[in-house]
């Protein structure tokens, strides 16, 4: 199950933010997740309950945005969405395609509480 190693990464970079901007509670954190990472929302969401515990962030709402696999065709340069692990450009049958999403992983905020927000 690598969804932990990849949260452990993740909650560092949360860690820092955490420092950064002296938040003394996370209340939500919101991630990009490209499909093709194939990582299951699930075990990501338990994932983040088991490291988050008995720190700042535990009970924060973990939300998972999937980001769909687009690519670009090289031969006519259209862009499309891959449906059902089709690889071909839907335009002029190409197979030589340029990746534009679907790896990432992507923390797109950390909503939090700081000393000030009494």
């Amino acid at each position: 199950m690598h969804e932990f190693s990849i949260m452990q990464g993740i909650f560092s970079l949360i860690e820092d933010t955490v420092a950064k901007n002296n938040l003394i509670k996370i209340d939500r954190v919101v991630l990009k997740i490209g499909k093709l990472r194939q990582i299951f929302p699930d075990f990501l969401q338990f994932a983040f309950e088991t490291i988050s515990q008995n720190t700042i962030a535990s009970g924060a709402e973990l939300i998972i945005e999937e980001v769909p696999i687009t690519m670009r065709c090289k031969s006519c340069q259209e862009k499309f969405k891959v449906e059902h692990n089709t690889y071909i450009c839907p335009s002029c049958n190409a197979t030589e395609l340029e990746l534009l999403t679907g790896k990432e992983i992507l923390i797109v905020s950390i909503e939090g509480e700081t000393k000030d927000d009494d």
